[in-house]
């Protein structure tokens, strides 16, 4: 009786592993800013891609930065992000293969209505900020390393302002969650076009300055490097990669809209 029950367990083990093997073939580990996730694109395009290819997409959506570092350490297979100068680095110190284009929108700089800091009447994005800063009016920032933290970033040091004192409030939350903070607080922050039109009808928030040429927001996917890691899934992350960039990938990005608006436009070369 011993003898068979132990047959039992061990045919059981040996099932599962097996069964854990073959999903994990077709498993791509992604690492992607929450933009990406916080606007529906990827709920969205996804099945598509699993339908043609078999492949399941797990997505964990954090910051830039961190998806980054998961890159770096081996702990997906593939990121999808949106800080050039950081992605470039990261391609340069041999963690990933090679970055392709995938699709660009724009960042926004959102407030309360009465905009306290009078933003609406600025020029160009420096004087956003230092509006903001010289009228100490309250600013929410994502302060997760993410692509749009790193970029708010470059935006406060280009326009000669300290983010320092009770008017600046790093929130170490994503896009989303800065929103909701934003609008009940009546607070500025700056967000991604994407996640801003995802958002809009469900915070009291404006959108007060666009349009500035220095906040292009193009996004990037980038295949972790195969000889560095070589048991991780590279042809399922280059599937991916191929299919998002490839006509149907970019139609399916064209196509999706919240509210009648386009959230992404695609620039796959």
């Amino acid at each position: 009786m011993f003898n068979n029950a132990r047959q039992k367990l061990l045919t059981f083990i040996v099932t599962i592993t097996l069964s854990f093997g073959a999903h994990a073939d077709n498993l791509i580990k992604l690492a992607t800013t929450t933009s990406t996730e916080n606007s529906g694109l990827l709920k969205e395009i996804l099945p598509r891609f699993h339908e043609k290819s078999g492949y399941k997409v797990h997505v964990i959506a954090v910051g830039t930065g961190k998806a980054l570092r998961m890159g770096r350490d081996g702990d997906v297979d593939v990121v999808l992000v949106h800080a050039r100068s950081a992605e470039d680095q990261f391609i340069a110190e041999g963690h990933g293969d090679k970055r392709y284009d995938v699709m660009y929108n724009d960042f926004v700089i959102v407030g309360p209505a009465d905009d306290p800091a009078g933003i609406t009447n600025a020029a160009n994005i420096g004087q956003v900020m230092n509006k903001i800063a010289d009228s100490k009016s309250l600013f929410v920032s994502r302060g997760d390393d993410s692509g749009t933290h790193k970029k708010e970033k470059q935006l406060w040091q280009a326009a000669g302002v300290t983010t320092s004192g009770d008017w600046y409030r790093e929130a170490g939350q994503g896009m989303g969650k800065v929103l909701q903070m934003a609008s009940e607080l009546e607070a500025y922050t700056m967000a991604d076009r994407g996640t801003w039109l995802a958002y809009e009808n469900k915070v009291a928030s404006k959108l007060l300055f666009a349009g500035d040429k220095i906040l292009f927001n193009p996004y990037g996917i980038i295949a972790i490097n195969q000889t560095k890691y070589p048991d991780l899934n590279h042809k399922g992350a280059q599937a991916f990669i191929d299919w998002i960039i490839s006509a149907e990938g970019q139609q399916q990005i064209s196509d999706f809209k919240v509210n009648g608006k386009q959230l992404f436009i695609p620039d796959a070369k």
